[in-house]
């Protein structure tokens, strides 16, 4: 699958990925729900990392249909909380 990290480029991730990918989201919905900032940005920061250590990164010449789209590490919890969806922000 292809990724999105906003701000930074595309990322090809395996979906073999997504439990770990899926049980972040779940946390980091949890926090932007409560409103805990600090939880928010540790999570986000982790469900960022990992796309990037999971994932290759594609070329910037390259654009591809993006199947998730993450917010850019400096988003705030109220820029995140307006991308959520009931799902959050990866679909299970």
């Amino acid at each position: 699958m292809i990724v999105r990290i906003m701000g930074e480029g595309q990322v090809s991730l395996d979906d073999a990925h997504l439990p770990e990918l899926n049980k972040l989201d779940d946390e980091l919905l949890a926090e932007v729900e409560s409103g805990d900032d600090a939880g928010f940005r540790r999570t986000l920061t982790a469900l960022l990392d990992a796309v990037r250590r999971r994932g290759e990164p594609l070329p910037d010449s390259s654009l591809e249909p993006s199947e998730l789209i993450l917010p850019s590490p400096d988003a705030t919890l109220e820029e995140v909380r307006e991308l959520l969806s009931d799902e959050g922000l990866i679909p299970g």
